[in-house]
């Protein structure tokens, strides 16, 4: 019987289509419910249109009993699984998760990883934790290891639409409908998994000077990407790109798509940054 397994959710987004220990992956899907009907994650983002803008999809996390049965399912041929989710403050899934271990009947051990992280910052942490699997490593080393390097990827993100944060009980309503009415667009920074709104982005030229500013903080990377939605911000990406191609020396930048469970969750016009600096080798 393999020893390990991996578990993540379909928030996460991998830096690339093949990677050590993927066969050890397995991605449990969030639900999308809209127009009355229910959609396993995966679908494209293009389902957002003027139709639903009063009635947008709401992202539905795992159940307990999805987990259960997961868990149930792994344990027949693994002998330990490392659950690593999206961040608790974004989401139900690690408490589901955690839940979920009361009523299991497998007979593996399971460690729960919260990634303070989501999309890419997630998918990094998964990879790293796959590979550590692959080579052997136990349960244990991979939720040390894991944890260790969580405090070295960073996330920020431009998030205008802001009934969505609301809907998905991140930001109280009146901060939600005033901001609306005033057209503000707000800047947030991922703290230790929570959304922190931290400035209000004046103009375009301003979102690619703020965001530019968060790279050059950096001088030791060991991964930079785009994240974003609906392409609402061509131009101000393009001249993004092109100032952290000029200036930016220790790694390329990489662009990914918003899944549609996190679109649910930040809106379908987000655009972000994720950064993660080499990590130390004691870690």
């Amino acid at each position: 019987m393999p020893k390990i397994c991996i578990l993540t959710d379909s928030t996460a987004c991998f830096t690339k289509p093949v990677f050590a220990g993927q066969e050890l992956v397995t991605l449990l899907p969030h639900s999308i419910q809209t127009n009355g009907r229910l959609l396993s994650d995966g679908k494209d983002i293009s389902i957002y249109n003027t139709s639903i803008h009063h009635n947008p999809p709401r992202d539905l996390p795992p159940s307990v009993e999805a987990f259960k049965a997961t868990y149930n399912s792994l344990g027949m041929k693994y002998k330990e699984i490392v659950v690593i989710l999206l961040s608790s403050h974004l989401s139900q899934a690690i408490a589901n998760a955690q839940a979920a271990i009361q009523s299991s009947n497998t007979p593996a051990n399971i460690f729960i990883i919260d990634s303070l992280n989501t999309a890419i910052g997630l998918g990094l942490l998964v990879q790293a934790a796959s590979e550590l699997a692959h080579r052997g490593c136990s349960g244990l080393e991979i939720n040390h290891l894991v944890r260790g390097m969580v405090n070295h990827i960073y996330s920020v993100f431009c998030l205008p639409d802001l009934l969505h944060l609301y809907r998905a009980g991140l930001i109280d309503p009146a901060q939600a409908v005033v901001g609306e009415m005033l057209g503000v667009i707000p800047f947030f920074t991922l703290e230790n998994g929570k959304l922190v709104h931290t400035q209000k982005i004046r103009s375009p030229r301003h979102l690619v000077d703020i965001m530019y500013e968060f790279v050059a903080e950096f001088d030791n990377l060991r991964y930079l990407a785009l994240i974003q939605g609906i392409a609402s911000f061509e131009q101000e990406s393009r001249n993004l790109r092109d100032r952290i191609s000029q200036n930016v020396r220790t790694t390329q930048l990489c662009e990914h798509s918003l899944s549609l469970s996190l679109a649910t969750i930040l809106g379908p016009h987000c655009i972000g940054l994720v950064a993660m600096e080499n990590v130390p080798k004691e870690i």
